[in-house]
């Protein structure tokens, strides 16, 4: 059953939504060459428990990911190949790869969960591309939140844009419903059929996590045996709001301050 938040619920959700974004954007500074995924995650550590102002540690903020079905860590760092929920490591960041940032906090009752895609250092153009194509498709995919909607318009506007530009979208993995378990009804697709799916309505907040690849859209395991990454080796990119519909659009809760 999709849960339907109250006024009082998503004004939680978005103050836990501007932490985390905060968050992310002092993380995203902080990736260059030479710096350990596991670095990434110690950062986040330090500033989940001493977060940047105007926020206080008193506020409890603390990892969503961490201990979730068992995952050792409070960000999932995904390079290159790599699609989504990679554990932190001693692996070296380089010159021309990109890494996902996915990160989720949990916030006076409640979860948000958003994730990035950054290049490291200078990066090929093409390159530059799919994170570029990948953003889009999520505000496409935005614009299409509002009560009435489905679904599945959510998805085929994603779909079509990304197939326009040559890329594919991953279709074995997707989006989800958020509030006061990390995932909740619904699961939302990065494809789909206009008009087919439920019908979006006031009140219901999840996150649209578009995930994009240059080659096929197959996955497999990553060898951590936490996270994903393209079958044939492709790169991959992965954007992530969490968001609530409103009586006539809706707000995005975790966009950057």
């Amino acid at each position: 059953m999709i849960t339907i938040k109250t006024p009082e619920e998503i004004e939680i959700m978005a103050e836990g939504g501007k932490v985390l974004a905060k968050i992310i954007k002092e993380l995203e500074k902080k990736v260059k060459p030479g710096i350990t995924t596991k670095e990434l995650d110690r950062l986040v550590e330090s500033l989940i428990s001493c977060p940047p102002k105007p926020w206080a540690a008193e506020d409890k903020i603390k990892c969503s990911f961490k201990g979730y079905e068992g995952f050792p860590a409070c960000l999932c760092t995904s390079i290159n190949e790599e699609i989504v929920h990679v554990l932190p490591s001693n692996r070296v960041l380089k010159e021309g790869e990109i890494i996902s940032l996915d990160l989720g906090i949990f916030y006076k009752g409640f979860h948000t969960d958003m994730a990035i895609t950054v290049p490291v250092g200078k990066v090929d153009p093409e390159v530059l591309r799919l994170i570029k194509v990948t953003k889009k498709a999520l505000k496409r995919g935005i614009k299409k939140i509002r009560p009435g909607n489905t679904f599945g318009d959510i998805g085929n506007t994603i779909q079509r844009y990304v197939e326009s530009q040559g890329f594919n979208v991953i279709k074995d993995l997707c989006g989800h419903g958020i509030g006061k378990k990390l995932h909740e009804e619904p699961k939302i697709l990065n494809y789909g059929k206009r008009h087919k799916g439920e019908k979006i309505k006031e009140g219901m907040v999840f996150c649209l996590e578009p995930m994009v690849v240059v080659g096929d859209w197959k996955i497999k395991k990553s060898s951590d045996g936490y996270g994903f990454k393209t079958a044939d080796g492709s790169l991959s990119s992965h954007f992530e709001q969490t968001i609530a519909v409103t009586k006539n659009g809706c707000e995005i809760l975790t966009e950057f301050l």
